[in-house]
Parts: structure tokens; C-alpha cells; sequence
């Protein structure tokens, strides 16, 4: 079974993509440019970096390439004790050590 996507339609995309990207970043250099965006606009801006990881951590913790995509006991659990010590000492880098640490002793363990 051939996967390679049609060298149209895979041009055909990314040029859609740019396009699309380039736009959206127009939106906010172009039209707002040098105007004073309103607070609540950047009250949520605020929190586009926040969500940005656990956006690209969830589907690697859910669907695991490493597993075919099958539920993995030892992610799971790896990326619970990362976010409970990230909540609770607020300190991304040893959060994220500490489930670093976490997922490759249980692998380990586990197999």
C-alpha cells in the first residue's frame, strides 16, 4: 500500500499552508501594527505560549508513535507526575526532569 500523496496535491497544500500562515501573522503586524490592542485581547495572548506544549505533549502521551498509537501505561504516568510538580513547585525545568526520569525508570521497569 503506497502512501506518497500526489505531487499536486502535496504542493497544492503547502502553498495553502504558507498562505494561510503568512495571513494569520498579517492579521496582528498588519492591521494592528501600531495600534493599542484591547486588554482583553492581550489578557489572552497571554496564555498562547501556556497552551502551546501540552498541545504538542497530549498526543504523544494519548497516541504514542512509540506504540502504534496504543495507550501507554508508562507516558500516562510520566506525564501525570510532570504536571502535578509543575502545579505545585511551578518550576518547569525540575518538572520536566522529574518526568523525564519518571518515563525512562518505568520503561525500564516495565519493558
Amino acid at each position: 500500500m503506497n502512501h506518497t500523496p500526489d505531487p499536486v496535491t502535496l504542493w497544492t497544500v503547502i502553498i495553502a499552508m504558507a498562505v494561510g500562515s503568512y495571513f494569520l501573522r498579517f492579521l496582528f503586524i498588519g492591521f494592528v501594527g501600531g495600534r493599542q490592542m484591547p486588554e482583553w485581547v492581550l489578557r489572552h495572548l497571554r496564555y498562547t505560549a501556556v497552551a502551546m506544549l501540552p498541545a504538542l505533549v497530549a498526543p504523544l502521551v494519548v497516541w504514542p508513535d512509540a506504540t502504534g498509537g496504543n495507550f501507554d501505561f508508562p507516558r500516562a504516568i510520566a506525564a501525570t507526575v510532570t504536571l502535578a510538580l509543575g502545579i505545585t513547585t511551578k518550576n518547569f525545568v525540575l518538572a520536566m526532569l522529574t518526568g523525564m526520569a519518571t518515563l525512562y525508570t518505568l520503561l525500564y521497569i516495565f519493558g
